[in-house]
């Protein structure tokens, strides 16, 4: 498995390269000039915008910019906002509420969907299996915002039994937004893992498991359900990745100052040292989450083998 380890990071490095050279093209090649919008109403003198242009690289062409982020990159450095702030400075501040509203997402759409999955699955054509599918669909046909905006003003609101927005409440001021943000992640995984499930139990092995006389738990428990998890899995480690990257719509509905506001924002007044530098950090959590996808199918499946 070292090999394949160490085979696997060099395959990411021209991942990682790919990845943020096109992110980098997209950004800066948007029209509109930066440091005229920096200015708003009062434009900037001459000499102060040559200053700017020269300070953040503008002047140069975008190959030679992107050589000169990746350079810079290589000493960890993201480069720095129009305000002089650094982009490292700002993820430091801006991801760990991020990370943890993720976090709480993840867990709530993992071991729901896991549930309600393997309860579909191992019951299916029953009323529990029709409970699954239904609401899945009903949850996959409203769009998040929508989804947001209903469950803050009735648990929020109405009920009272979340708070509305913000984080001043710590750890469960995360718990509604997490529901909203893992919602549709959950409803993948129930029916993966239902349909793996339902799949792998018609399978020869398992006839033959209950034909040697192993009990029902064994049978579904460590044969079964265990394989049903190859794809689920898969799902889990590239949903992290998105859970980081997509909470853009849920932070603004919970006014959550994270890493998809700050995001956002940053489009906004076209600060593309932030949006670069955030979304670089974004595409290492991709790859190292695949990674570790990729070296759980050996523990999954002993029939997998890397060496």
């Amino acid at each position: 498995m070292g090999r394949y380890t160490i085979r696997r990071l060099l395959q990411a490095i021209p991942v990682f390269f790919g990845a943020t050279f096109i992110i980098f093209m997209m950004v800066f090649a948007l029209p509109g000039d930066p440091i005229r919008a920096l200015a708003g109403e009062r434009p900037f003198s001459e000499s102060v915008q040559r200053e700017l242009r020269e300070r953040y690289n503008l002047n140069d062409p975008l190959p030679v910019q992107y050589g000169k982020y990746m350079l810079a990159l290589a000493k960890l450095d993201f480069g720095e906002s129009f305000n002089r702030r650094r982009v490292s400075d700002i993820m430091k501040e801006r991801f760990p509420v991020t990370i943890k509203l993720a976090l709480f997402a993840f867990l709530f759409e993992m071991f729901l969907g896991l549930i309600a999955g393997v309860l579909a699955g191992l019951r299916r054509g029953s009323f529990m299996d029709n409970l699954v599918l239904v609401s899945t669909t009903a949850v996959v046909a409203i769009p998040v915002f929508v989804l947001g905006f209903v469950a803050q003003l009735v648990l929020g609101v109405q009920l009272r039994w979340f708070p509305v927005a913000g984080i001043q409440s710590g750890f469960y001021s995360y718990l509604l937004p997490a529901m909203v943000l893992g919602s549709l992640s959950l409803v993948y995984i129930a029916r993966l893992t239902r349909t793996s499930l339902v799949e792998n139990l018609r399978s020869d092995y398992i006839r033959t498991a209950t034909a040697k006389g192993l009990p029902r738990t064994r049978v579904v428990g460590r044969h079964a359900l265990r394989n049903s998890l190859i794809p689920v899995v898969t799902f889990l480690g590239v949903d992290l990745g998105a859970l980081m990257g997509g909470a853009i719509i849920t932070e603004g509905i919970f006014n959550i100052p994270g890493i998809g506001r700050e995001i956002f924002q940053a489009v906004r007044s076209q600060e593309g040292a932030v949006v670069v530098g955030i979304v670089t950090a974004l595409v290492l959590i991709y790859i190292l989450a695949n990674l570790v996808v990729d070296l759980l199918y050996a523990v999954l499946d002993p029939r997998i083998r890397y060496d």
